[in-house]
C-alpha cells in the first residue's frame, strides 16, 4: 500500500514542518547519532556511491531528467497520499459508526454535536464532593 513514491512526498511534507526539523535535528546533535553516521559514511560502498552521484552530477543532460522524474515521484506520491489520507477517514468513520452502533449510542444520520447522550441510570456528575475526606 505505502509506495517509495508516497512515502518522498511524505518526507517533503514532514521536511516543511519546523516542529518535525526540530526534532531532527536534536537528533542529529545526538553523539550517538554522530558516531553511527561517521560509521556509514567510512563504509567503502557509501564512499564509491557518493563519487558515482558526484560524477552523475556533472552531465547536465543526466540531471536534468533526473530532475524530471523526480518531479514526477513526486506529483505521483502526492495523489497516493491524499487517497490514503482520504481512505484512512473514511475507515476512521466506518469505525466509529460502528463502534457507536454496537454501544446502542448511534445518532441520526448528519447530526453534528448536539447533546450528549447519557447512559441510562447515569448520575449526573457534580463537583459538590468533599476533597480530603475518604472512605474509613
Amino acid at each position: 500500500m505505502f509506495s517509495n513514491n508516497m512515502m518522498l512526498a511524505q518526507l517533503l511534507q514532514d521536511m516543511q514542518d519546523p516542529e518535525m526539523m526540530r526534532e531532527a535535528q536534536k537528533m542529529m546533535q545526538d553523539p550517538a547519532f554522530q558516531e553511527r553516521m561517521k560509521q556509514i559514511t567510512e563504509r567503502p560502498e557509501f564512499q564509491e556511491s557518493m563519487k558515482k552521484s558526484q560524477e552523475m552530477m556533472k552531465d547536465e543532460a543526466k540531471v536534468k531528467e533526473l530532475e524530471e522524474q523526480m518531479k514526477q515521484r513526486v506529483a505521483d506520491g502526492e495523489k497516493q497520499l491524499e487517497e490514503f489520507k482520504k481512505m484512512s477517514l473514511e475507515r476512521e468513520a466506518e469505525e466509529a459508526a460502528a463502534a457507536a452502533a454496537a454501544d446502542g449510542d448511534q445518532k441520526p444520520a448528519g447530526a453534528a454535536g448536539g447533546e450528549i447522550k447519557k447512559k441510562k441510570n447515569q448520575k449526573p456528575k457534580t463537583s459538590s464532593k468533599k476533597k480530603g475526606k475518604g472512605k474509613k
